[in-house]
């Protein structure tokens, strides 16, 4: 897994606050970071001016501390400083929600924006969620990000907020992929993952409009709902419990791939502090 330039997508400044605060993460809790990522609207590819930085991280800690009687936290959750909006999973935590599959970290795994990683660790979770991103528990999770922001915040209204239409779009989108593209992961970034859709002229104009005006303002406002729009969302959550079953459930054997590489990463990091 290749590092990407963050230059062109995050200022400078914000960079290295985050840069600094990982590092304060670090020392403080005795950890080692192996990869930290964007994973708001500005890793989706829609941000507006004021949007947060969601910075999240995935971290391993000595043997000692797995080897442990008591209950430990497996989270590290910092307040919400400025537009700063910083927080991360445990090594163990994250692959057992990695093999459910747990699909929104395995788009933390696929962020266009990477702010820091080691490479070779992200890359051996990166190989071993691609065996679980098109399981059945990945659709049901879209399906239901898709159906509840459809029928909660557009469905009933004449005239509804904007913006809540990227919120159903986006999960709908990837349940497309997953029914058309199933030898391809789901894209993270709203741009790739709406090239793979093969939308409809009008539903890309619109999109086109609304995400001109996102990246200019701060509020997009309500509008009257769009027909074609809405039906292609209702398309995708119609055809996504239509054909659930059809999908392959969960391979049980990942668990012990997970438990190896738990072990490879827990025992690599140790051998290197």
């Amino acid at each position: 897994m290749k590092m990407n330039d963050i230059s062109s997508m995050i200022n400078d400044n914000i960079a290295e606050q985050i840069g600094l605060k990982l590092d304060e993460i670090e020392s403080a809790e005795n950890i080692r970071i192996l990869f930290a990522i964007e994973s708001g609207s500005r890793a989706w590819g829609f941000p507006s001016p004021d949007s947060d930085y969601d910075v999240r991280f995935v971290y391993v800690r000595t043997p000692e501390w797995y080897l442990s009687i008591d209950d430990r936290r497996d989270v590290i959750e910092l307040p919400i400083e400025g537009d700063l909006d910083i927080n991360g999973w445990d090594l163990k935590k994250a692959l057992q929600l990695l093999i459910k599959p747990n699909p929104v970290l395995l788009e933390w795994l696929r962020s266009p924006i990477i702010y820091r990683a080691d490479e070779p660790a992200m890359q051996q979770i990166a190989a071993l969620g691609e065996k679980t991103a098109h399981q059945r528990p990945s659709a049901y999770h879209y399906l239901h990000l898709a159906e509840s922001q459809y029928r909660r915040f557009i469905s009933t209204e004449e005239n509804v907020r904007i913006k809540k239409y990227f919120y159903a779009l986006r999960p709908a989108l990837a349940l497309r992929w997953l029914r058309n593209r199933a030898d391809k992961p789901v894209p993270m970034n709203f741009a790739a993952l709406r090239a793979g859709a093969a939308l409809p002229d009008d539903v890309s104009a619109f999109l086109d409009t609304l995400l001109e005006k996102k990246a200019q303002t701060k509020e997009l406002g309500a509008g009257p709902r769009h027909a074609a729009l809405d039906a292609l969302i209702e398309q995708e959550i119609t055809h996504a419990k239509a054909s659930m079953n059809e999908l392959p459930p969960l391979s049980r054997g990942l668990l012990d791939e997970a438990n190896v590489l738990f072990r490879i990463l827990v025992h690599r990091d140790a051998s290197c502090s």
